[in-house]
C-alpha cells in the first residue's frame, strides 16, 4: 500500500515516467512473485497511461496556444504578402516540418501558382504553376478536409501528375499535407506542409492542419478585401482630385473664352486677337484661310509638308475637331453656322493633353466671332456683291449698262470674257464650298451665288474647259467628298449670262447622267453633247472641230478621206466592204485610214470619238445639203426675175 502511495505522490508531483517506472520496478522485486506484485504491475500500466494523458493534454495546451497566437497574428493589418508569409511560416513551425507554401487556384488557366513559400526551396519558387487536377491539393478541394500522405511518391491512392511529382522529387518531399482554403463555398488556394522524412501525421495534426486553413481563408479573404476596398477609396480620391482639377480647368477656361469674345466683340484686330491666344497657349498662334493663305500671326509656326496639310485639312473638315500635325501644330478649325471660315493654327509652348482639347475649340470660336463681325462689316460696305450676280441671274433683260456699272463699282468688268462655273459639292460640304468660293470670287475679281444646294461662279476667262479645271483642282485638296463641276461659255455681255449659267448646268447635269460625278468638263469638253447642251449649239465648230483637218486635206487635195470614213463606218469597220463601196482596192482604203488617223490622232476609232467623228459626219452631209438645197433656190428665183440694169445685179448679187 505505501508503494501505491508513493506512485501516486509521483504522478501529482507529475515526475518524470522513468521515476515511477524505478519505483514500480523495485516494489516488484520486494514483493517477489505475491499477489501485491500483481497489483504493483497494474498500477505500473496505469500509472503509465495517466502519465501518457498528461503529455498530450500538455501538448494540446501547447498547440492550442500557439495556435490561439497564430490567430492573434492573422488578424493584425498586413499586406497580403506579408499575410501569406506570416501563415506559411506559423504552419511551418507548428507542425515542425521543413517547408510550407500556398498555391492559388487559376481558374482561366487551368492550372495553381504557387503564392508564397517558406522554408529551404529550390523547385517551388514563387510562381510555379502546377495543374490542380491531381494531388493532394485536388482532393483536399473536393473533400472540404486535409489531406495527408506519409509518402507522397510512393501513395497510390493520389491521382500523380508528372510536373507536381517532378517538383517533390526535386526538394526531396516525403510526407505532405494540404489543407483546403475556402471562403464560402468557393475554394481560391490550397495551404500545403512537408517534410523530406516518411511521417504518419496524427489525429492532432490534422485536426491543427485544418484549422491553420481555416483560419488562414478568413484572414486572406479579409486582407484581400481591405485591399480591394483601399484601391477603391484611392481611386475615388484619385477621380475626386481629377474632377476637382477638371472643374477648376473649366472655370478658368470659360473665363478666358469669355475675354476673348469680350475682346472679338469689342471691335478689335485679327491680329490683337491672335497675340491673346498666343500668350493663352505660350506658343506661336496663326490664322490661315480656307486656300491656307495666312491672314494673321503672332510667333513662328513650323511648315509642315504640303501633303500633309492638305490630308489634315481634309480630317479637320470631318471631324469638325483639332488635329494634330507632325510638327507639334495643332490644326483647329474656325466654324460659324456650320460654315468654314479659317483654321487656326496654335503651336503650344508646351504640349496639350486630352483636356486642353476644349481650349483649342473656344479660341477657335472666338476667332469665328471675329471674322463673322468683319464679314458683317464687309457685306455692309459692299451689301450688293453676290446680290449682282443674282440680278443677272434673275432679270436679264434688265439695261446692260446699268449692270456693267453695277459690276465696276464693285470691281467686276462685264465687258471681258466671262465663264460660268456651276459646283455641285457631295456629301454635305456646301458650308465649306460656299465659304471658299467666295474668296476665290474676290481673289479672282469674279462673282458668287448659291442656289439649289449649288455655287454658280461667274470669272473672268476665255477657255470655260481650263477653268473648269482650275476650280476642281483647287477644291480637291479642301473635300474629302467629290465636287462636281459643270462651266460654259465664254460671253461678254451681261445679257447672256443667264443663258450661259443654264448650259453650265445642263453640263453639270450631263456629267451626273454619265456617272461622272466628282469629274469637271465644260460644254466644249462633252463633244456633240455640248453641240445638244448649248443653246447656240455651234454645229459648224463641232464639226470643225472634230473633222476639220480631213475637210481641209479633201479641200486642198482632191481626196475622198471623208466618204472612205462614212463609208468605212457604213461597212461596220471592215476595209474590204468598204472598198467595194468606193470601187477600189482594199489597199486603198487601208492608206486612207493610215492618212485619216495621222490628220486625227491615234484615238479616233475609240468608242467616244467615234461617235463624235459619224455625228460630225452626219451634220456636215446635213449642212451640204441645206445649202446645196439654198443655192438651188437662189439660183431659181435669179432666172425668173426680169432683166436688170448691171448696176442692179452687182446690188442684188452682192
Amino acid at each position: 500500500m505505501r508503494q501505491m502511495l508513493s506512485v501516486l505522490e509521483l504522478l501529482a508531483a507529475e515526475a518524470p515516467l522513468t521515476d515511477i517506472e524505478d519505483l514500480l520496478r523495485q516494489a516488484r522485486k520486494d514483493a517477489g512473485e505475491t499477489g501485491a506484485a500483481r497489483y504493483l504491475e497494474r498500477a505500473g500500466d496505469m500509472a503509465a497511461g495517466i502519465h501518457a494523458l498528461f503529455s498530450r493534454r500538455q501538448q494540446r495546451e501547447s498547440e492550442l496556444s500557439a495556435l490561439v497566437d497564430t490567430a492573434r497574428d492573422l488578424i493584425l493589418p498586413y499586406d497580403l504578402d506579408a499575410l501569406l508569409a506570416t501563415i506559411t511560416r506559423r504552419t511551418r513551425t507548428l507542425l515542425g516540418l521543413d517547408m510550407s507554401y500556398i498555391s492559388f487556384r487559376d481558374p482561366g488557366a487551368g492550372d495553381s501558382f504557387v503564392r508564397t513559400a517558406d522554408g529551404h526551396a529550390s523547385a517551388l519558387t514563387v510562381g510555379y504553376r502546377v495543374p490542380y487536377s491531381a494531388g493532394l491539393g485536388d482532393e483536399a478541394v473536393k473533400q472540404s478536409v486535409p489531406m495527408w500522405s506519409a509518402d507522397y511518391l510512393a501513395d497510390e491512392r493520389l491521382r500523380h501528375t508528372r510536373v507536381l511529382d517532378e517538383v517533390v522529387r526535386a526538394e526531396g518531399l516525403r510526407a505532405v499535407i494540404a489543407a483546403p482554403l475556402k471562403f464560402g463555398e468557393e475554394a481560391f488556394g490550397v495551404l500545403y506542409a512537408a517534410d523530406r522524412n516518411v511521417r504518419h501525421f496524427t489525429v492532432g495534426e490534422v485536426s491543427l492542419m485544418s484549422s491553420l486553413g481555416d483560419m488562414a481563408a478568413v484572414a486572406i479573404e479579409k486582407t484581400r478585401t481591405l485591399e480591394r476596398s483601399r484601391a477603391e477609396v484611392l481611386a475615388l480620391q484619385s477621380e475626386t482630385a481629377r474632377v476637382t482639377s477638371r472643374l477648376n480647368g473649366l472655370r478658368e477656361q470659360a473665363e478666358r473664352h469669355a475675354g476673348l469674345v469680350d475682346r472679338a466683340l469689342g471691335g478689335g484686330s485679327l491680329g490683337v486677337l491672335v497675340s491673346g491666344l498666343a500668350e493663352m497657349f505660350h506658343g506661336a498662334v496663326g490664322v490661315r484661310d480656307m486656300e491656307y493663305r495666312p491672314l494673321a500671326a503672332c510667333g513662328t509656326i513650323p511648315e509642315a509638308d504640303g501633303a500633309e496639310v492638305r490630308e489634315a485639312s481634309g480630317r479637320v473638315s470631318v471631324r469638325r475637331g483639332p488635329v494634330l500635325l507632325s510638327t507639334g501644330t495643332w490644326a483647329v478649325p474656325v466654324v460659324a453656322g456650320g460654315e468654314e471660315l479659317a483654321v487656326l493654327l496654335v503651336h503650344p509652348g508646351e504640349p496639350l493633353d486630352g483636356s486642353d482639347g476644349i481650349s483649342l475649340r473656344l479660341a477657335a470660336q472666338s476667332v469665328a466671332v471675329l471674322l463673322q463681325t468683319h464679314r458683317g462689316e464687309a457685306a455692309a460696305a459692299s451689301p450688293f456683291r453676290d446680290e449682282l450676280f443674282e440680278d443677272l441671274l434673275a432679270a436679264p433683260h434688265r439695261s446692260a449698262q446699268q449692270f456693267v456699272q453695277r459690276a465696276r463699282r464693285l470691281g467686276v468688268d462685264l465687258e471681258r470674257p466671262h465663264v460660268v462655273v456651276v459646283v455641285r459639292p457631295e456629301g454635305g460640304a456646301q458650308g465649306r464650298v460656299a465659304s471658299w468660293a467666295a474668296a476665290y470670287a474676290r481673289r479672282t475679281g469674279g462673282l458668287r451665288s448659291m442656289q439649289n444646294g449649288c455655287i454658280s461662279l461667274l470669272l473672268p476667262s476665255r477657255d470655260s474647259s481650263v477653268t473648269a479645271a482650275e476650280v476642281s483642282t483647287e477644291l480637291a485638296p479642301l473635300l474629302d467628298h467629290p465636287a462636281t463641276v459643270g462651266a460654259a461659255g465664254p460671253v461678254s455681255s451681261p445679257a447672256l449670262v443667264q443663258q450661259v449659267h443654264q448650259e453650265a448646268l445642263r453640263c453639270l447635269d450631263a456629267l451626273v447622267s454619265l456617272d461622272r460625278v466628282g469629274a469637271h468638263a465644260s460644254t466644249e469638253d462633252l463633244g456633240f453633247l455640248g453641240v445638244l447642251l448649248s443653246d447656240d449649239r455651234d454645229a459648224a465648230g463641232f464639226i470643225a472641230a472634230t473633222i476639220g483637218p480631213v475637210l481641209d486635206y479633201d479641200a486642198q487635195r482632191s481626196t475622198e478621206l471623208t466618204r472612205t470614213i462614212d463609208e468605212y463606218f457604213a461597212a461596220g469597220g471592215s476595209p474590204r466592204r468598204a472598198a467595194e463601196a468606193l470601187h477600189v482596192h482594199p489597199n486603198t482604203v487601208s492608206r486612207r485610214l493610215e492618212r485619216i488617223t495621222e490628220l486625227l490622232g491615234a484615238d479616233w476609232l475609240g468608242p467616244e470619238r467615234a461617235l463624235e467623228v459619224q455625228v460630225a459626219l452626219r451634220l456636215h452631209r446635213t449642212h451640204g445639203v441645206l445649202l446645196q438645197k439654198k443655192d438651188d433656190a437662189s439660183g431659181q428665183a435669179t432666172r425668173e426675175e426680169p432683166p436688170e440694169a448691171p448696176a442692179d445685179r452687182s446690188s442684188a448679187i452682192a
